[in-house]
């Protein structure tokens, strides 16, 4: 580990927000004895969203900003979705919109130094980055997946294929943790594995009472 504790400390409040979101989910869930999409779900992801690319510009780990990327604006759509994007403030919506874009135009105009950080790293050969970034992109995409499912709905909803896209995508980050000596991610996604299997068994709780229900009442 030679990284200066100050980017751990970045990494681990990000995977603190991140485990933060999934608990206090996990925790109204099992209240309500059915999946819950909260609030405060999407409030922590944007905060932990924010400091994980961070954490990963100053790794140059190019699979953990490519995976908050993919995420990012999915999170704010939620937040609107759940009515509290109209709460905040004129300059804390342009600093949240445009971070991400000049992030991206700011690796455009020198882009040759950003591939020889993050594609020529010696750290990490490129089998084990396609490795790292496949798995991020998976676990990424339960997010894609969420999108689609709740414009069908027109609502903010966790559905069932969400936790299982979790679980697999969170096994791979796992992995690629443990080949890349990160604690950071280690930490982070083993949190979840439980209420990842939580959440299914409510789902699968919450659909056999529907289920139950029809057949009780069938008109």
């Amino acid at each position: 580990m030679n990284e200066p504790f100050l980017i751990y400390a970045i990494g681990f409040l990000a995977q603190f927000f991140f485990s933060a979101r999934t608990l206090f989910q996990w925790l109204k869930s099992e209240k309500a004895k059915a999946v819950v999409s909260s609030s405060s779900y999407w409030v922590l992801s944007i905060a932990g969203s924010y400091l994980l690319c961070l954490y990963g510009w100053f790794r140059e780990d190019f699979s953990i900003i490519l995976g908050q990327f993919i995420s990012y604006y999915i999170y704010l759509w939620n937040l609107n979705w759940k009515g509290l994007w109209q709460r905040f403030g004129i300059f804390l919506k342009i600093v949240l919109i445009a971070t991400p874009i000049v992030a991206a135009a700011f690796v455009l105009s020198d882009f040759t130094s950003f591939a020889d950080a993050f594609f020529r790293n010696e750290d990490i050969p490129v089998g084990l980055l396609l490795f790292g970034s496949a798995g991020q992109i998976m676990f990424t995409l339960r997010f894609v997946y969420q999108w689609f499912y709740s414009v069908r709905r027109k609502e903010s909803f966790l559905p069932a294929g969400f936790w299982i896209i979790s679980l697999f995508g969170s096994s791979l980050i796992i992995a690629y943790g443990i080949f890349r000596h990160d604690p950071v991610l280690i930490l982070g996604q083993s949190f979840g594995f439980v209420a990842y299997i939580r959440n299914l068994m409510l789902w699968r709780r919450g659909k056999r009472n529907h289920d139950k229900k029809k057949e009780e009442n069938p008109c």
